[in-house]
């Protein structure tokens, strides 16, 4: 049974921004020693693109920056790329991607609007986020996704059957809601079935809604991927 916590929305206001960036790579697919989220992509670190998405999307957002404890340090490595201070609140991640939000969500203030991000997709648009943050104030929740262009076919023992794409969707992030919908989310037992934070909020039994994400809303992972990250990053320079 859903929940609907979305009637009293026109009774309160959610102008409180929190971006939860979680950023627990190893740089294991990367082949590197400097975890991922730290290589640098036009010079700056991967990080330092995502943080300044979210900063150019709304000023006044407060960034939560969730990291492994041993990576902690890095941070000063993003802090030192922003010509002026920079104000990031660093939390130590978890166990999971479950944990390591759930760390993150405790820096979080009542009546705001919460985007969760990966901090490997350096190339989310202002305008994403925005439009995140928009429906979630109307609808409490916003997950981007985009559709499925490849065939798909799914495994069932040693055989195997086409699925239908018309209906499959690839999601991404920022994931985005209301924070009276995901902090109490977060709240209950880890399952293994919680894959991302719309897993979780559903399991808690509150409907999420999708909008539509951007195919260039990477999330980086190896090598192929800063190629065309950087490919992107310029293509929009010159298109600025």
């Amino acid at each position: 049974m859903w929940v609907d916590n979305t009637s009293n929305l026109q009774n309160m206001s959610y102008t409180e921004k929190y971006a939860v960036l979680v950023a627990g790579g190893k740089g294991v697919r990367m082949g590197t020693a400097v975890p991922k989220q730290f290589l640098p992509l036009m010079d700056k670190p991967i990080l330092y693109h995502t943080i300044t998405a979210f900063i150019t999307a709304f000023p006044d957002v407060q960034l939560i920056l969730v990291l492994p404890q041993d990576q902690i340090s890095y941070a000063q490595m993003v802090l030192q790329s922003f010509p002026e201070r920079l104000d990031i609140t660093v939390v130590s991640g978890g166990e999971t991607r479950f944990h390591s939000v759930q760390n993150g969500l405790k820096a979080v203030g009542e009546n705001s609007i919460v985007f969760v991000h990966d901090g490997v997709r350096p190339l989310v648009s202002a305008d994403l986020i925005q439009r995140c943050y928009h429906q979630a104030v109307d609808k409490g929740s916003a997950i981007p996704a985009v559709a499925v262009t490849d065939s798909m076919r799914i495994i069932e023992d040693d055989d195997s059957r086409p699925i239908d794409r018309e209906y499959m969707r690839i999601i991404q992030t920022p994931q985005t809601f209301r924070s009276d919908i995901i902090v109490p989310a977060f709240q209950q037992q880890y399952q293994s079935s919680f894959t991302d934070e719309a897993t979780v909020v559903e399991s808690y039994g509150t409907n999420i809604y999708l909008i539509d994400g951007e195919r260039s809303n990477i999330k980086v992972t190896t090598p192929e991927d800063m190629v065309i990250a950087e490919a992107l990053i310029k293509d929009r320079m010159q298109n600025a």
